[in-house]
């Protein structure tokens, strides 16, 4: 609102009953005390003796006063600063207007409060409209006031830095609590108006680049007062009764700051800001930035450019499965050449045409053991004999069938745990033969056929180990785990 052009109005001045003219003398000063002096003596001898003279009451001063003021003063523009506003209950804010050298005590009461884009704020310079009054019980005079405005920048633009200043503090524009944004997504919400470029420019990107989505769409007016609830309130019904939509579309197409200052509302950046569903702005054109850009969690500078950002192109797409395909199957390709190239190591390696030469040596150091069992169990036995027979010529036995009988129980307990120890001896042989064995049958190429791969030969010997090695119409044989087979080349 803009103030009207012209002067602003005085108060309308009126003779004074009594009033005196200053008679001319020296400095003027004790002509006028003695005109007082008589007239107040007048006044008195008056009031005593029923004369014309009346004086009035304090009441009938405050109520001329409260008619000069208001009837002077019906539409005045101040400029001043706001000091200690306090709103109440009621609605009503009071406040003081003031410079440097006056202040004036200042009201707006709830009706043009309500009509405030911004924050009445301590220190804040205004230009204010309103009309003076006097109040007779408390002698007070204040500006009644009407509308008002930053003296510095418009409404809506103080309101819009006020209200990013209040919710920046409270952390809804820190990128840490912001959402990722899916990177394919299916089901996607759209919130604006049916009419308008904005849902058609949406609607035709989202077909054209990815068929086949489940597009949902809640209409709300985008401007008016009516806007900023109901944008709030279609945010949040997706979130309560399409809580499977992946990402939304919040936004219209540009305007002016009057436009689109739905987006501005303080209800419509907290209604995004506790979405779970990823949130995606699109208002106006690309130099608008709105507070509902700050509170998303990713800002599209057109609503055409959001569609993009949020799905991608399918020809795009399958261009990049192309290119994953191909380096799949080279890397499946390098893969089987690097098996070919083993099982051709295996092939030429002499146990696989002679498996037998493995056992060998385990084999001999079998018989060497058994070699060296034999003379040690011989020999032990002998000595046992030669102490038996020492036990049995010895002079002092007195009883030597009783003697021989105790050697004979010993030499039959020894040899009772020789048995055993021979036993274990050979179990042991017998289990390292049995590890060697096994070693050699995980490495036994017949092992690596039995897993479902082949050797391939050319000419019968020739291992091939690439599809350089062989030419179209090559006769070539594929050893598998059973048998094999004969092919030719084409």
């Amino acid at each position: 609102m803009h103030a009207p052009a012209g002067p602003l109005l005085s108060p309308r001045r009126s003779g004074r009953r009594g009033a005196h003219r200053q008679t001319p003398g020296r400095a003027g000063g004790p002509e006028i005390r003695a005109e007082g002096r008589a007239e107040g003596r007048a006044v008195i001898e008056g009031l005593e003796h029923g004369t014309a003279v009346s004086p009035i009451t304090v009441s009938e001063l405050s109520r001329r006063v409260k008619e000069l003021l208001e009837a002077g003063f019906s539409e005045v523009f101040v400029i001043g600063e706001v000091s200690q506003p306090k709103t109440y209950g009621s609605g009503h804010t009071y406040f003081t207007l003031k410079d440097q050298e006056s202040q004036l005590p200042a009201v707006l009461f709830k009706g043009n409060a309500a009509e405030l884009r911004f924050e009445l704020e301590h220190g804040l310079e205004v230009v204010a409209r309103g009309r003076l009054s006097h109040y007779p019980g408390s002698g007070r005079t204040q500006l009644i006031v009407s509308w008002l405005q930053p003296k510095a920048m418009g409404p809506l633009q103080l309101a819009y830095e006020q209200l990013k200043r209040k919710l920046e503090a409270e952390g809804l524009f820190d990128p840490a609590r912001k959402r990722p944004i899916p990177r394919f997504p299916v089901r996607i919400g759209l919130v604006t108006s049916l009419q308008g470029a904005a849902i058609r420019d949406m609607l035709s990107v989202l077909t054209r680049r990815f068929s086949g989505l489940d597009i949902r769409i809640l209409p709300v007016p985008v401007q008016g007062a009516d806007a900023a609830p109901r944008i709030a309130e279609a945010i949040a019904d997706f979130n309560e009764c399409f809580p499977d939509t992946e990402v939304l579309l919040v936004g219209r197409g540009g305007g002016s700051l009057e436009d689109l200052w739905a987006f501005n509302e303080e209800s419509v950046a907290r209604a995004i800001a506790a979405s779970l569903i990823p949130v995606v702005s699109c208002v106006g054109h690309e130099t608008d930035f709105t507070i509902a850009d700050l509170a998303a969690d990713l800002r599209a500078p057109t609503p055409s450019a959001a569609a993009e950002l949020v799905v991608q192109d399918r020809e795009a797409l399958l261009e990049h499965l192309d290119s994953l395909r191909q380096r799949l199957g080279r890397c499946i390709l390098a893969v089987l050449r690097g098996f070919a190239d083993r099982l051709g190591g295996l092939a030429r390696s002499p146990f696989l045409s002679d498996p037998a030469r493995l056992f060998e040596a385990p084999a001999q150091r079998i018989d060497a053991l058994a070699g060296r069992l034999t003379p040690s169990v011989r020999e032990l036995l002998r000595r046992l004999e030669e102490r038996l027979g020492r036990t049995a010529s010895a002079p002092a036995l007195r009883d030597p069938g009783r003697l021989t009988a105790l050697r004979e129980a010993r030499v039959l307990e020894l040899a009772g745990r020789l048995a055993p120890a021979v036993q274990r001896t050979l179990l042991h042989a017998d289990a390292e033969l049995r590890r060697l064995a096994g070693g050699l049958d995980a490495l036994s190429p017949l092992k690596v056929l039995a897993r479902g791969y082949a050797i391939v030969f050319k000419g019968g010997k020739q291992v091939v180990r690439s599809v350089q090695d062989v030419s179209v119409f090559d006769e070539i044989q594929v050893r598998l785990q059973d048998g094999e087979l004969k092919a030719r080349v084409t």
